[in-house]
């Protein structure tokens, strides 16, 4: 059985590394529903793994701000709330989206909280590490050091692997559903907004 299992999951890993595209994943929504994220095609995404009790909570007001400027020419912003660190995502999917919703106004898609590493690691994530590795922390910023030097302690190639460090790292993906970038939680919005909006610009051309 044990071997059984191992090779389906390992049919399952070039399955999904094989992906062409964003496309080719379905996700399950607030209500336990399958979407297929083909659904968004033509679209410049930003996919964001969140927590409601991190540090970087706040950064929900700034996402809110991005999708309420720049929904109106193709971006959407796909959130999927994760507990894997520091479980800063504690609650069910409900009760994650009402606090949202009630505290930063936010308009654009929750789905079901998914992890993000690991052996149950959702296959999107599988795919999106897969093409775009660990940028690294800004060490410029306080946090980012912080950041740096807890995982440092933990492990000082940590740096090496793609996996996702934190809440809030953000993928972007270009209209016909490629990766083209990985921000960390550090990240300045700023370069982020700049960024999909050279993206976005390229859809009116």
């Amino acid at each position: 059985m044990k071997k059984i299992l191992s090779s389906l999951m390992a049919w399952l890993m070039v399955l999904t590394l094989s992906a062409q595209s964003v496309y080719d994943f379905k996700v399950k929504d607030e209500a336990g529903n399958n979407v297929a994220l083909s659904q968004y095609k033509g679209k410049v995404l930003l996919i964001v793994n969140t927590a409601t009790r991190c540090g970087f909570t706040p950064q929900y007001t700034e996402l809110q701000t991005l999708y309420a400027n720049y929904a109106k020419d193709g971006l959407e912003i796909l959130d999927f709330p994760c507990n894997q660190f520091g479980a800063q995502a504690p609650g069910t999917i409900q009760e994650i989206h009402q606090f949202c919703t009630a505290t930063f106004d936010i308009q654009f898609p929750q789905f079901n909280k998914i992890e993000v590493n690991g052996p149950n690691e959702h296959p999107l994530y599988t795919w999106l590490k897969s093409q775009q590795g660990f940028g690294g922390f800004d060490l410029s910023d306080n946090t980012g050091k912080r950041l740096d030097e807890m995982f440092r302690k933990r492990d000082a190639d940590y740096d090496k692997n793609a996996d996702i460090k934190w809440n809030f790292t953000k993928f972007l993906i270009s209209s016909d559903g490629k990766v083209l970038k990985r921000y960390e939680p550090t990240d300045k919005m700023s370069t982020i907004e700049a960024d999909l909006k050279a993206e976005l610009d390229s859809l009116s051309k």
